[in-house]
């Protein structure tokens, strides 16, 4: 009986944590960000690092979802919440909660293929979905938002790795995964 709560517990925590991160990246990517040219650039992603070196993937994923779409939906771009979902749920593959740290080697490496994934991702969502079609001209347009996308993990980098080393300190990883 205990060991059934116990696991039910666990269960709550994480789907708790869930909520709680992806409304940090909702207000991350809602409320401070900068406008640009497409769109904005924002330090949320690197609420969804986090989240993926804490929660165990389907949380981590659920969270990066849920927050980036509610953001781009209650931001007035609900065209790109199809796009969100899936590179936010993605992005969460590139780092690993294993461990007792949340700042590590691989983590930091994880950085690489979520720029690659959100630069490349949206910009080729733009280029079709948004053209109406395959269009070559458009999609080579929406690559010139690169740089933007460029800025936004640098800054979503430094948010995930001096969060993420405060948060290593303290034990969080302990904290959360009792």
């Amino acid at each position: 009986m205990s060991e059934t709560k116990s696991i039910s517990m666990q269960k709550m925590r994480r789907i708790t944590a869930s909520g709680v991160f992806a409304a940090l990246i909702y207000v991350f990517t809602a409320y401070l960000h900068i406008p640009t040219g497409a769109g904005y650039t924002h330090a949320g992603d690197g609420l969804i690092f986090l989240a993926s070196c804490v929660l165990p993937t389907p949380y981590a994923a659920a969270a990066g979802a849920v927050g980036g779409a509610l953001a781009d939906g209650l931001s007035g771009f609900p065209v790109w919440i199809p796009a969100t979902i899936i590179i936010k749920a993605v992005t969460s593959l590139f780092f690993s909660n294993k461990g007792e740290r949340i700042i590590t080697f691989r983590n930091i490496l994880g950085v690489i293929p979520s720029l690659i994934l959100c630069a490349g991702g949206y910009s080729l969502y733009e280029g079709t979905v948004m053209a109406g079609g395959l269009s070559k001209s458009a999609v080579i347009a929406a690559f010139s938002q690169v740089p933007a996308y460029c800025v936004q993990i640098f800054a979503s980098t430094l948010l995930f790795v001096s969060v993420g080393l405060l948060l290593d300190r303290i034990g969080f990883k302990k904290i959360i995964n009792k």
